[in-house]
């Protein structure tokens, strides 16, 4: 019987000091080792073993990417402007053993270490470049927070400002400069576009008037080449000139007289004028045919192997 509860004890306590050998790591964390409370190794995600009752398992630091909110704080900028401003910061453990006994309470030290760099950064610049240099913000925060955080063992790998809050009053005067700063672009806008009108108008009609120039000057031209060549027609003889006045005068009556809105011709001369261009247009015609009739007799006689009717009398036959 006491031998049974002595094996019955040593079972226990063999099975007590395999439980207490095996340390099971998650994944994500690493755990330090401590004998007799002091530091001797780190055991990482998975199955380990320990020495009962020497060995204790000292710090669970979770090596994933963590991230800490920044309070809202206020911050004087160079030119005399409060602000409030916060922001977060992503950080990753990546010495245990570090982030375990360099430095007491991780999260509270980073958060006032960027807290403390963030009033820094922005204290030295002015409003408008806190404005519109977000980024260079981010990057100085990022490698003066991540200098001092390196002896820990700590790896900051973004800080972001997440607002920036203005004051009731600067916030209507920032409004009303850019209004007008934008009143007055679209007024340049506008000039701009009035004067480029100006100047295309300008142009288009010098481009018009060179045209109606040109057309005027070809139009003289082809006068005077006409002109030339109805002189030269001629020859002197006024008869075909007037021919071809009375000819353009009784064109220009017809076209009067079939004008589709007109009821009523009133001619300004004498109904005996038109008779008498008529008449003389007759008698041009007569002259013209019997001038043609004694060319082509003279040329029959010359030639009696000719007809009458064979014979084409034109201007340059009668120089001839």
């Amino acid at each position: 019987m006491t031998i049974l509860f002595v094996l019955i004890s040593f079972l226990l306590l063999l099975l007590t000091f395999a439980f207490l050998a095996v340390v099971v790591v998650p994944q994500g964390y690493n755990y330090t080792v401590e004998r007799l409370g002091r530091y001797i190794k780190t055991l990482h995600s998975g199955l380990s073993f320990i020495i009962p009752f020497v060995d204790r398992v000292g710090r669970k630091v979770n090596m994933m990417e963590r991230v800490v909110d920044m309070q809202k704080q206020e911050v004087i900028t160079r030119d005399n402007v409060i602000v409030t401003v916060d922001g977060i910061v992503f950080f990753r453990v990546m010495d245990a053993p570090k982030a375990s006994y360099e430095v007491d309470e991780l999260d509270l030290s980073i958060l006032n270490l960027a807290t403390t760099s963030t009033r820094t950064v922005m204290g030295s610049m002015d409003l408008d470049d806190l404005l519109s240099q977000r980024d260079e913000i981010n990057k100085r925060l990022l490698s003066a927070v991540d200098i001092a955080t390196s002896p820990w063992g700590i790896k900051v790998t973004r800080i972001e400002i997440r607002d920036i809050d203005l004051p009731t009053d600067l916030l209507e005067s920032m409004a009303r400069q850019m209004k007008a700063e934008r009143d007055r672009r679209a007024s340049i806008l506008c000039a701009e576009g009035d004067k480029q009108s100006i100047v295309l108008n300008a142009e288009g009609r010098k481009h018009a008037a060179f045209l109606d120039a040109e057309a005027r000057e070809r139009s003289a031209q082809a006068e005077a080449a006409s002109v030339t060549l109805v002189n030269k027609a001629v020859c002197g003889d006024t008869r075909a000139l007037n021919y071809f006045v009375a000819q353009k005068y009784i064109e220009a009556f017809g076209k009067l007289a079939s004008a589709p809105n007109q009821k009523v011709l009133m001619l300004p001369v004498e109904s005996a004028s038109i008779m008498g261009a008529i008449g003389g247009i007759a008698e041009i015609a007569r002259g013209v045919f019997n001038e043609n009739k004694e060319t082509a007799v003279g040329l029959v006689e010359k030639d009696e192997s000719l007809e009458i009717s064979d014979v084409c009398v034109t201007p340059q036959n009668k120089k001839k």
